[in-house]
């Protein structure tokens, strides 16, 4: 019998907190699939330890980071090369380490996309769009949802300075504007309203604008949790056509993750299913 040395490639997730991250199950159930082997870690790093501890995980043969809340923008300045997508976001979620070098990108977009066309069959051309938040995780799912072709995006913010930075850098791409939470516009429902505060789930009181949902709006938090989040639970209750949390584009920016590490793509179909998620 070949007696071969097995090794087993190192992975994590590196965010703080991290502790509540599906990441490791998710990617092991990719791995099963694939009949890849791999380890793959929780790692809670505090800010100020972000630079140390990502160099020592690839000084010690570790060979990819997903990176998590609050340093997908810090991160991406240790990164050797960035990718047009992530350098458009200006926030890395993945990390690969390559021959010295530190490689960075951004899946959150596509992982997005994927879950609403894909999976729940969301017609986004010639939609109107509007997005609750204008912090880290909508500068990364911005750039995908213009490429779709959208009639109109709109970015509401407690305060206007960070969405108008938001729809400098992507005004080029298509028709996106910026307002406050108190003031959008609702001479008409948005066709899909996107949450992308943390809000609700800090427990403080959301500033959904109840008019902009209608019986055919289609509310999505990118927020999940194994009860509804707040704002799912608002979208619901405020006759939206559906109103789901973001499991899906969880696993979907995972398989992609997954896909730039290993060259496979993973069937997430039956990973969804399996942790019992509705996609």
């Amino acid at each position: 019998m070949d007696d071969k040395t097995i090794t087993i490639d190192r992975y994590g997730v590196m965010g703080y907190p991290v502790s509540h991250s599906r990441s490791p199950v998710i990617h092991r159930l990719f791995a099963l699939q694939t009949g890849h082997s791999i380890q793959y870690e929780l790692l809670q790093v505090t800010p100020e330890k972000l630079e140390t501890a990502v160099r020592q995980f690839q000084r010690t043969g570790g060979k990819g980071l997903n990176v998590t809340v609050p340093h997908k923008a810090a991160v991406a300045k240790l990164a050797d090369q960035v990718s047009e997508r992530a350098r458009t976001a200006g926030a890395v979620n993945t990390l690969s380490f390559i021959e010295g070098e530190i490689h960075g990108d951004n899946t959150d977009g596509i992982g997005l996309l994927r879950d609403l066309v894909v999976n729940l069959g969301v017609n986004l051309e010639g939609a109107n769009i509007l997005i609750l938040g204008a912090g880290g995780a909508t500068s990364g799912i911005v750039g995908p949802l213009l490429e779709m072709e959208p009639a109109a995006l709109r970015i509401a913010n407690r305060t206007l300075d960070r969405a108008h930075d938001i729809v400098k850098r992507f005004k080029h791409l298509g028709p996106v504007s910026a307002c406050r939470f108190n003031a959008v516009p609702v001479t008409e429902p948005y066709d899909l309203v996107i949450n992308a505060t943390s809000a609700g789930v800090k427990g403080e009181t959301p500033p959904y604008p109840t008019a902009a949902i209608s019986e055919k709006t289609f509310c999505y938090d990118l927020s999940y949790g194994l009860t509804p989040t707040p704002f799912s639970v608002w979208g619901r209750e405020r006759g939206a056509a559906k109103s789901v949390m973001g499991w899906g584009m969880l696993v979907e920016q995972a398989a992609e993750s997954f896909h730039i590490w290993r060259h496979v793509m993973p069937n997430t179909a039956p990973v969804l299913k399996q942790m019992s998620i509705s996609a």
